[in-house]
């Protein structure tokens, strides 16, 4: 049981990752803003790609569910 857990968990970046930068969300931030000085587009894949690895160390670091002995 925990082991799928895991891997249905390590699937949700993956497919997140395969949304989010993928062609027609990416023409979401192709606008002429900056932030801070710098053009909007590279700053939001900087910010999703920072995101999605920060998911991937949460994922890596929880520690598993213990069920006690009697079931419950």
């Amino acid at each position: 049981m925990n082991r799928k857990r895991n891997t249905r968990l390590a699937l949700v970046p993956c497919v997140a990752a395969v949304l989010l930068l993928n062609f027609p969300l990416i023409l979401v931030w192709d606008r002429d803003v900056t932030v801070a000085g710098l053009p909007l587009l590279p700053v939001a894949l900087f910010g999703i790609w920072a995101v999605l690895i920060a998911l991937v160390a949460l994922i890596g670091e929880a520690r598993p569910v213990r069920r006690r002995p009697d079931g419950g």
